[in-house]
C-alpha cells in the first residue's frame, strides 16, 4: 500500500459506515484543504460519493478572488463542481479571525443547504487540534473547551466532519509534494499578531517538554469523552425538570443548586443557546458569574437574553432590548423561531410587545408568565397600533407557536 492509499483510507474511515452520497469539500486553497480534497476523490469507488468544493472568498487580502479561481480550475480538473462563497462583512473592528470563522461556517451551510448535501468536510489537521487546545489553555477553559474540535458538529442542519484530525499536516505536504500537486501559501500563516500563528511557532519550543501534537491532540480526545459524560448527566439533571413556557426555559432554583456546580453551568448555558439560538456559548467567566447570581435569588443579561428569579424558578428569557428592532410579515418567522398566524390586515407586522404593548394587554397577569418574559414575546402591530398579543393573553383571532421545543434543548445538551 502506498502512503497515498494510506492516507486516503484513514479519511475515509473517519465517516465510518455513514458515508454520505453527496458530500462537500471545503478548500480554501491550502495544502491541508487541497490534500483532502484529493484524497476524498481517491478514496471512495467511482459513483459512491459526488463531490461538491467551495471556497469562501474573504476579500480581505489582494488577489483572494484570484485564489479562489485556482481552486475552481483545480477542482475541474478533477471533475467535481466548484463554487466560491464571497464574504464581505469585516467592518475593521471585533476579532477578525473569529468574525471570519463564524462566516464561514454560516457561508458553507447556506451552500449545503442548496446544494442538497448533508454533511461538509473540513480540512483541519491534528496539528490544527493541537494549537486549538493551547489555545483553549490559554483562557481557562473547561473540558468542552479543551475537547476542541470534535469529528462531527451539526449546524444549521448540515453535518461539518473533520476527517484529517488523525493526521499530521507535515504527512499531506509529502503527499502534496510526492504527485507533484500545488497548494497556495496563505500571507497570514506567517502573521503572527494572530494568537494561532504565535502557538503554532512556540509549539517548536514545548515538543522537547512533552507537549508534542500528538500528546496535545489525545488531550483533546480524552476531554472529549469527559464532555460526552458530563452532557450526559446535564441531561439527565434536565429531564422532568426543565420546563419550556412561551419560549422561555424555567428551572426550579432548589433543583439547579443541588446539581455540581458543572452540570448547573452546563444547565444554564444551554438554556441561553436555546431561548438566543446563539451557536456558541458564552464565555466561562460571565457564565460563572450569571450563574452565582442565579443561585443566590439575583437576575442578569448575558448573551441576548434575560435571567429572573420567579416564584422559586430560575427563568431564561430573551431580553427585550435584543428582539425590540425585529419586525417581520405575519407567517414569517420572527427571531428565528416564532410564527403568528391570524386575519392580517393590510400594513400589519409582528414586532416585540414590549413594556408598552404589555400595558395594552389586561389579562396579562393570567398567563401566569413573568412581565419580561411577555415583553419580550411577538406581537402584531399595525404602525403604533396593538392588533395582537397571543401570547400575553390577547389573541384577538391570532395563534403564536414557537418552532423551538424540549426536545431541540435536550439535542443541544447531548450534541455539544
Amino acid at each position: 500500500m502506498t502512503a497515498a492509499e494510506a492516507l486516503a483510507g484513514r479519511i475515509r474511515s473517519a465517516f465510518g459506515g455513514a458515508v454520505p452520497a453527496r458530500l462537500g469539500v471545503a478548500v480554501s486553497g491550502g495544502g491541508d484543504s487541497v490534500a483532502l480534497l484529493h484524497l476524498l476523490h481517491r478514496g471512495f469507488a467511482a459513483g459512491e460519493v459526488t463531490l461538491f468544493a467551495a471556497t469562501v472568498d474573504h476579500g480581505l487580502r489582494p488577489g483572494s478572488a484570484s485564489e479562489a479561481a485556482q481552486v475552481a480550475a483545480m477542482a475541474a480538473g478533477l471533475g467535481i463542481p466548484h463554487d466560491t462563497l464571497q464574504w464581505r462583512g469585516w467592518a475593521g473592528d471585533g476579532n477578525l479571525q473569529d468574525q471570519a470563522r463564524q462566516a464561514r461556517y454560516r457561508l458553507l451551510a447556506d451552500w449545503a443547504g442548496a446544494q442538497d448535501l448533508p454533511a461538509v468536510a473540513l480540512g483541519h489537521t491534528a496539528d490544527d487540534q493541537a494549537e486549538t487546545v493551547l489555545m483553549r489553555l490559554g483562557r481557562a477553559a473547561g473540558a468542552a473547551g479543551l475537547a476542541a474540535m470534535p469529528l462531527r458538529r451539526t449546524r444549521d442542519g448540515v453535518t461539518f466532519i473533520r476527517p484529517m484530525l488523525g493526521l499530521r499536516r507535515a504527512d499531506l505536504r509529502g503527499f502534496l509534494q510526492e504527485e507533484g500537486i500545488a497548494w497556495l501559501e496563505d500571507p497570514s500563516n506567517e502573521d503572527t499578531r494572530f494568537e494561532r500563528i504565535r502557538l503554532r511557532k512556540a509549539m517548536e519550543l514545548l515538543a522537547p517538554l512533552g507537549l508534542t501534537v500528538p500528546a496535545l491532540a489525545a488531550v483533546a480526545e480524552n476531554m472529549g469523552q469527559a464532555d460526552a459524560a458530563l452532557a450526559h448527566f446535564t441531561d439527565a439533571a434536565a429531564q422532568g425538570h426543565v420546563s419550556l413556557e412561551a419560549g422561555g426555559l424555567a428551572i426550579p432554583r432548589r433543583h439547579l443548586a443541588a446539581q455540581p456546580a458543572e452540570i448547573a453551568r452546563r444547565l444554564l448555558q444551554h438554556a441561553l443557546c436555546h431561548v438566543s439560538g446563539a451557536g456558541y456559548p458564552p464565555r466561562r467567566a460571565p457564565m460563572l458569574a450569571l450563574l452565582e447570581a442565579a443561585l443566590a435569588g439575583k437576575g442578569g443579561t448575558l448573551a441576548g437574553c434575560r435571567v429572573l428569579n420567579k416564584a422559586g424558578r430560575v427563568w431564561v428569557c430573551r431580553e427585550c432590548s435584543a428582539v425590540r428592532d425585529l419586525t417581520c410579515a405575519p407567517g414569517a418567522p420572527w427571531d428565528g423561531h416564532w410564527r403568528l398566524a391570524g386575519d392580517s390586515p393590510e400594513g400589519a407586522e409582528i414586532r416585540a410587545l414590549g413594556p408598552q404593548g404589555l400595558k395594552l394587554c389586561p389579562d396579562w397577569r393570567e398567563t401566569g408568565l413573568p412581565r419580561q418574559v411577555l415583553e419580550a414575546s411577538p406581537a402584531v402591530w399595525r404602525g403604533g397600533r396593538l392588533i395582537a398579543a397571543p401570547v400575553a393573553g390577547m389573541a384577538a383571532g391570532w395563534q403564536a407557536k414557537s418552532e423551538r421545543t424540549l426536545e431541540d434543548f435536550r439535542a443541544s445538551v447531548l450534541s455539544h
